[in-house]
C-alpha cells in the first residue's frame, strides 16, 4: 500500500497514539479484538478486522489486493523483482513476474493525481 496519503498516515498515527504502541508486532490481536496472547495478528483475524472496516466504509476491496498494490508499487518504484520476491515469500520470481504485468506508471500517476484532486477539493 502506498503510504504517501496523508489520511492513511493521519490513521497509522491514530492507531499509534490509541494503542499505546511502543514496539513489537504493529499489528496484536489483542488490540484488535482477538485474545490477550500477544504475538501477530493472523491472516485470519486480520482478514475478518478488514471485511468489517470495508464494510463500514462501503467499499468492496479484497486483503489480498493489499498485497498486489504492495508488490505493484515496489516494482514501480524499481525495487528489483528478487527482493520483491522475497519479500512476498515467493519460491520463484516467476509468481513474482505476475507483479510486473500489473505495474502500471501511468496508473499511480493517476492515482496520486485523483488524491492531490481530492486533497484540494475534499472530495
Amino acid at each position: 500500500m502506498l503510504l504517501d496519503d496523508r489520511g492513511y498516515v493521519a490513521l497509522l498515527k491514530l492507531y499509534l497514539a490509541r494503542t499505546d504502541y511502543t514496539s513489537g508486532a504493529l499489528f496484536r490481536p489483542s488490540i484488535n479484538g482477538g485474545t490477550t496472547g500477544g504475538g501477530h495478528l493472523s491472516y485470519d483475524a486480520a482478514h475478518h478486522r478488514w471485511t468489517g472496516y470495508c464494510q463500514q466504509a462501503v467499499v468492496d476491496i479484497d486483503i489480498h489486493q493489499l498485497r498486489h498494490a504492495h508488490a505493484t508499487e515496489l516494482i514501480n518504484a524499481g525495487v528489483s523483482i528478487e527482493a520483491v520476491r522475497r519479500r512476498l515469500g515467493h519460491a520463484s520470481t516467476e509468481t513474482t513476474q505476475i507483479y510486473t504485468l500489473l505495474a502500471d506508471k501511468v496508473a499511480d500517476d493517476e492515482i496520486r493525481a485523483a488524491r492531490r484532486r481530492r486533497d484540494r477539493t475534499g472530495r
